[in-house]
């Protein structure tokens, strides 16, 4: 077991992970609950139910990843835990399959009904792990090739959220189209900023979006996603009564995050891309916690 804490340290830092999928999936009951009226928590169990779901989905992806890149690693990046040993292939795939059972078990135990939903997101999980059967041309378009995997994100919020919505037998909320889209951009956001570097810490044959753009635009990318979501957060805000108090905290973090992005093009130093990618990270825990978690807890309260 071990070797497994060590792949998780390296490659799936739970802690890390754990806090910002928590966030993620809890936002999404919260936010379906309070658009639709509940006017109360859900029940503790589809909370965790869902986290457990979203932990385990995330989980698969990384495990793709490591599939897709295995060529890549193998030539560029030996010291990952697959090209030095620590994991093989093998044991990865029957990581995934064991994932896939677990979410499984968790759909049948909480309602049959989330089955069919747990499928789709499946089916596009699946279309992603073979790149949409189209790797060279999606290679060539970068800006197809993230949308499309970026899809997954809202997917996946969509299936947690049906832990409310569908549990309780009403249809989907209209207003959760707005929460769904500001999960796509977040998703963009997380994307992007995790691979932006200062120029001394670019590795051959590692793809960043400042190898592929330049530090300017992988930059504006990254600003310009944040301050789309700045409005499509404010927007999903104002179905739950909360747009005020989310305008003032998601332009709060996007100052700060704009902040982060000067000083990063001011410096040259190795490490500097490390502010974007932790502002990345208070940005999306800031953004769910405010959209979902915290405006139902005030609305119960009061």
């Amino acid at each position: 077991m071990t070797r497994w804490f060590v792949y998780a340290r390296e490659r799936f830092p739970l802690g890390q992970n754990g806090a910002l999928i928590a966030a993620f999936s809890a936002s999404a009951i919260a936010f379906s609950a309070l658009v639709r009226g509940a006017g109360h928590f859900p029940a503790w169990y589809l909370v965790a139910a869902g986290f457990a779901s979203s932990f385990l989905m995330f989980a698969l992806l990384r495990i793709a990843d490591e599939f897709k890149d295995a060529d890549d690693d193998a030539r560029w990046r030996p010291y990952r835990p697959v090209p030095r040993g620590l994991v093989t292939l093998r044991e990865l795939r029957i990581a995934g399959a064991i994932c896939m059972g677990l979410q499984l078990a968790i759909a049948l135990a909480i309602d049959i009904r989330l089955v069919p939903e747990l499928a789709l997101v499946w089916a596009w999980f699946g279309l992603m792990s073979k790149e949409f059967f189209a790797r060279e041309w999606l290679r060539a378009h970068p800006v197809v090739y993230i949308g499309s995997h970026m899809v997954i994100v809202p997917l996946i919020d969509w299936y947690v959220s049906s832990f409310d919505w569908l549990v309780a037998g009403v249809p989907a909320p209209h207003a959760l189209g707005w929460f769904l889209a500001v999960t796509f951009v977040n998703g963009l956001v997380v994307e992007v900023g995790r691979k932006i570097r200062a120029p001394h810490d670019e590795e051959a044959g590692v793809e960043t979006y400042t190898a592929m753009w330049g530090r300017v635009p992988a930059i504006a990318v990254w600003t310009g996603a944040i301050a789309c979501n700045v409005a499509l957060a404010t927007i999903a805000a104002a179905h739950v009564g909360f747009a005020a108090l989310d305008a003032i905290v998601f332009g709060a973090l996007a100052v700060a995050a704009v902040g982060c992005a000067i000083a990063f093009l001011r410096s040259l130093r190795a490490g500097s891309g490390r502010r974007i990618e932790t502002m990345t990270g208070a940005w999306t825990l800031g953004s769910y916690l405010f959209l979902g978690i915290v405006p139902l807890g005030i609305h119960v309260l009061l």
